[in-house]
């Protein structure tokens, strides 16, 4: 059986988890600290905070902006549903757009529509390793600055919507953006997801490019009056009990008393996460992204030549996605046709999966009024979708065997 996308764990991750359990540190210390630290040097954003996932960390910033009912949150249609449940667990409302027909991101002229006063954040979503647009992005939170009703200090302090990027399938994607200084825009500059917006949530879950088993992280890139440094020590702080000093701290001779500022949440990662996270981020770009970039494109160069295949976008003229997911589309078909497709795939022993259902077609939210006749592209795009196996142990036969797979099913279902 040829599985979908397992975890790469080999013996050089074995022996540096193996260190730490016999370090007597197995908490957040001192690898969690540095492994923030390298993750900050590498996106080139201002600060990171490492996590056990990237949906704490998504509600955690949520929380920090002040979010609560009342509010709104825009986000695609087309994501997991933890993009959404952060914004339910607050008590704001999801607001649901539509997505782009060519690369499964949030269409801009969709969120421009749905922004009211209630807004208080936009929440894109980079599918796939594809970041979205977002000069274009940045540009309509400062145009709809007016439009904007501040309740809380953060709030106030940014003077604008938030953008919340969820990253969680980009992390080493570029984009090619550009900056303003001195009322011009700079000539583009190609950033890593990250460094690209206000706040980017990384996930390091198994099936990620980069894992840590589990765990997330928040890069912070605030602009100023921030000081994103502050907003770092605030977060350690929400995320640990609201105690006011983690157990790292603690072990400085004397140190033990502390208090609890607030009632706050647990969330950290731990060092035997972290000693995962630093290795794998050591061979990142120079092994973990090639052979991912090299599989992309034995499919590409496979499915080009069918009618019925339509390709995902990874690399534009702006961007250069970090290949974590290979979304085939499979044109004219419906999504039954699709399901059948699948089916005939297992059958062949070959992993495949959908990403994602769409969060309005998820009972709890079908039951709080929400209908996917609504995004109809988003619709389009996951019932033609199947997401084909991308993982570092998949070889070049593995590769030709999934292809060869994949279109004898799809002639079988559809001629």
């Amino acid at each position: 059986m040829i599985p979908f996308s397992p975890p790469h764990i080999d013996q050089k991750i074995i022996d540096e988890v193996t260190k730490v359990l016999k370090s007597g540190w197995i908490t957040t210390g001192p690898r969690t600290k540095l492994f923030e630290k390298e993750l900050t040097r590498y996106c080139g954003n201002r600060a990171t905070l490492c996590l056990n996932s990237a949906t704490a960390g998504l509600e955690i910033m949520l929380r920090w902006f002040g979010v609560k009912e009342g509010d709104e949150v825009i986000l695609p249609a087309y994501t997991y549903c933890a993009t959404a449940n952060v914004i339910s667990h607050c008590g704001a409302t999801p607001v649901f757009v539509d997505v782009n027909p060519h690369d499964f991101n949030i269409s801009l002229s969709n969120i421009e529509k749905a922004i009211t006063s209630k807004t208080k954040v936009i929440m894109p979503v980079d599918f796939g390793g594809h970041c979205c647009d977002y000069d274009e992005l940045n540009a309509l939170v400062i145009k709809y600055k007016a439009k904007f009703v501040p309740q809380t200090d953060e709030q106030k302090k940014l003077e604008r919507i938030l953008i919340l990027s969820d990253s969680a399938h980009s992390f080493g994607a570029w984009y090619k953006g550009r900056q303003m200084s001195g009322g011009h825009l700079s000539e583009p500059v190609w950033k890593r997801a990250g460094s690209l917006t206000d706040v980017s949530v990384f996930s390091f879950h198994a099936v990620k490019n980069l894992t840590t088993a589990e765990g997330g992280a928040v890069a912070l890139n605030l602009p100023a009056p921030f000081d994103n440094e502050a907003v770092y020590k605030t977060l350690c702080v929400k995320t640990l009990h609201g105690q006011d000093k983690d157990a790292l701290a603690k072990t400085i001779k004397g140190n033990w008393r502390y208090d609890v500022v607030e009632a706050g949440y647990k969330c950290n990662m731990t060092d035997i996460m972290a000693a995962i996270g630093i290795v794998e981020l050591e061979r990142y770009d120079n092994d973990t992204l090639k052979v991912r970039q090299h599989i992309f494109e034995q499919y590409n160069n496979a499915f080009s030549k069918f009618e019925w295949a339509q390709l995902p976008e990874y690399k534009t003229n702006d961007k250069t996605s970090c290949y974590h997911l290979y979304a085939l589309r499979i044109n004219g078909i419906s999504e039954t046709q699709r399901d059948a497709i699948i089916k005939e795939i297992f059958d062949f022993d070959v992993s495949v999966n959908v990403h994602f259902i769409p969060v309005p077609m998820m009972s709890f939210y079908k039951n709080n009024g929400y209908d996917i006749k609504n995004y109809p592209v988003t619709y389009d795009n996951y019932s033609r979708e199947i997401s084909l196996p991308v993982y570092y142990d998949l070889n070049d036969d593995l590769v030709k065997t999934v292809i060869n797979v994949v279109i004898e099913s799809v002639v079988k279902v559809i001629g």
